[in-house]
């Protein structure tokens, strides 16, 4: 999993989280896939009797079915539980309930009011959304185990305490996974010593300091693509991934996916928004060649250079919610598993899918995001 290093020359602690964390979900969502019966656009239905869900990733799991009973929960109450701003939320319990059928959302019928307000709406799993829950519930315990037979015991549960360090700093609750939307960001109560002995899952721990970085790279970046900047993470994920390849002398539009790991249909929207804001130029090759070529204007490239010069020194100074030392100690603990071999080769083994995934329909990825990419089509990590 070889890749290009930053301007100090090595990968930002960043990346290599976004490795571990993209890593550890698409090792989830293979053993989701594999087990629950779903329907994709272009693999069509699972055999079996009954509309089958829309396959979707861990996030929607930590988001949104781990909250929801049986017996239903208030929409309100859901999107409090969440971690989620009220939007965010809603739009979650949309895709979920109308569009992909895990979820019903209705107003409740012994409510004898004329207009019930939404957030009065019980959230109930349906019966594909009860299967879904039975099978996500163990997976994350699953494959920490994975990991702790695959990596060693004392690797991750140093890795863990590295972690856990840094989030129990913190003074701000942050979600258990990289938000969908807007996450609602709480201040935190608990006494610093009580935090520093919380046990997290590892993918919630990953979440939080990733979550920390992109809202550290939020007051740097000026980068302003609309619709495309509107989580509070995704400055940091423009600019780890699609900016960090591209130059003013152009790269061709159809190797980006292959250079960042990013899906190709979230690359395509990048660039339009970039081109848009005048970021960029996408056009033909100037030396006559077929192929499309992406290029930064100026603008394109003090954008570019912002991220570089924050990726160089946000490990060398503290910060509002980062430590330098806790992050020098989160380093070393995370390069046993990213970058040390065999780990790194044994990282990626750990991620190849079923032979009836629909990751084994594609070309094995040459690398993973520099900051994950949470897509809105299902949630899934690398943009698809």
């Amino acid at each position: 999993m070889e890749d290009a290093r930053s301007r100090s020359g090595r990968l930002p602690l960043h990346a290599l989280l976004s490795y571990l964390l993209v890593a550890f979900t698409i090792e989830f969502d293979n053993e989701f896939e594999h087990q629950m019966p779903h329907r994709t656009t272009r693999h069509g239905s699972t055999p079996g009797p009954g509309p089958a869900p829309w396959l979707v990733s861990m996030p929607m799991w930590v988001h949104c079915m781990r909250f929801v009973p049986e017996d239903g929960i208030a929409a309100g109450k859901f999107a409090k539980q969440a971690g989620l701003s009220a939007k965010s939320a809603q739009m979650i319990l949309k895709r979920m309930s109308k569009w992909w059928g895990y979820l019903v959302v209705e107003p409740d019928p012994g409510d004898n009011r004329v207009k019930p307000p939404p957030s009065s709406w019980p959230v109930r799993p349906t019966a594909s959304g009860r299967q879904a829950q039975h099978v996500w519930e163990p997976l994350t315990g699953a494959i920490e185990a994975r990991w702790r037979a695959r990596f060693g015991e004392e690797t991750v549960e140093l890795f863990r305490a590295s972690l856990s360090d840094v989030v129990g700093r913190f003074d701000i609750e942050m979600p258990d996974y990289l938000p969908i939307g807007e996450a609602r960001l709480e201040p935190l109560s608990t006494p610093l010593e009580e935090r520093l002995g919380t046990c997290q899952t590892l993918p919630a721990l990953m979440s939080k300091v990733l979550l920390a970085f992109a809202l550290d790279f939020e007051r740097e970046s000026d980068l302003s693509l609309g619709i495309y900047t509107a989580s509070g993470v995704d400055r940091l994920a423009i600019s780890a991934n699609i900016l960090r390849v591209l130059d003013e002398e152009g790269v061709r539009v159809v190797d980006i996916p292959v250079l960042t790991g990013v899906a190709k249909m979230t690359i395509d929207n990048w660039l339009r928004s970039l081109e848009e804001h005048r970021y960029a130029i996408v056009g033909p090759d100037s030396a006559g060649s077929r192929f499309k070529m992406a290029r930064l204007t100026q603008k394109g490239l003090r954008a570019r250079d912002t991220y570089f010069h924050w990726a160089d020194r946000i490990e060398l100074e503290s910060h509002e919610r980062l430590d330098k030392k806790a992050l020098a100690a989160l380093r070393t603990s995370t390069e046993q598993l990213a970058v040390a071999s065999p780990a790194r080769l044994l990282l990626w083994d750990g991620i190849d899918p079923y032979p009836d995934g629909w990751r084994a329909q594609l070309r094995r990825p040459e690398t993973l995001p520099h900051f994950p990419v949470i897509s809105h089509r299902g949630g899934f990590p690398d943009g698809s």
